[in-house]
């Protein structure tokens, strides 16, 4: 299964409110239109994230297929053209980052009902290889990271490594997404022993203070 995810950032001057109404019903119904799509979920960021100023971010968008092939068919269809053609109407596409990932699953149980979603973007240590910094982050890191208290759900989003092909670089490396009861679970977590452990390990493969995180609620469309 492949997953695309868009990060996105609401058009200049656009209420929140009606940049997420837009989002989630206008264009969700013209992303519905399209061939191929196997699930559809809008995370809207927080409206508590706007208090402290305008976000680097204001949610992301994820939409799995089968395969790459299913993908770039799609690309190619009326549907998708329609999709990019009413970006204008409620997003700055010029800041959107999209990202081409496969998602490993740390903590598999349900999504708490009425919970948030943290999504931490991820840059790699400087020097260290995109392979060696997913096996460290799948690995020994997903397992010091699953013990945080209060984490009900755990998938890493790791870019592709096509992604890298040629020299290129993509905006982030990947995703770590967590989902908590509430606001008040994230912060009841801030000073236990587990995520200290979690934050010393991040040096050892994450750019320091270069990371991104909205939190999030999340809509499954489809």
């Amino acid at each position: 299964m492949l997953k695309a995810i868009t990060v996105l950032k609401r058009k200049p001057g656009m209420d929140v409110a009606d940049f997420q109404r837009y989002w989630r019903t206008s264009h969700a119904d013209i992303v519905l239109a399209m061939a191929g799509l196997r699930r559809y979920v809008q995370s809207h960021l927080i409206l508590s994230g706007y208090s402290r100023g305008e976000p680097v971010h204001d949610g992301m968008a994820e939409v799995w297929y089968d395969d790459s092939a299913a993908l770039k068919a799609n690309a190619q269809s009326p549907e998708y053209v329609a999709v990019e053609a009413d970006e204008v109407n409620f997003m700055d596409s010029s800041a959107n980052v999209l990202l081409l990932v496969e998602d490993r699953t740390i903590i598999d149980q349900p999504a708490p009902v009425d919970g948030v979603k943290c999504v931490e973007f991820l840059h790699r240590r400087e020097g260290m290889s995109p392979e060696d910094f997913q096996a460290h982050w799948g690995g020994s890191h997903g397992a010091i990271a699953a013990r945080i208290p209060g984490i009900q759900r755990y998938v890493q989003s790791h870019v592709k490594l096509g992604g890298y092909r040629g020299g290129r670089q993509p905006a982030y490396d990947g995703a770590a997404i967590t989902w908590w009861d509430s606001t008040e679970a994230m912060r009841a977590a801030a000073d236990s022993a587990e995520l200290a452990a979690t934050r010393t390990d991040e040096a050892n493969f994450l750019r320091p203070g270069g990371n991104p995180t909205i939190i999030t609620k999340e809509h499954v469309i489809l």
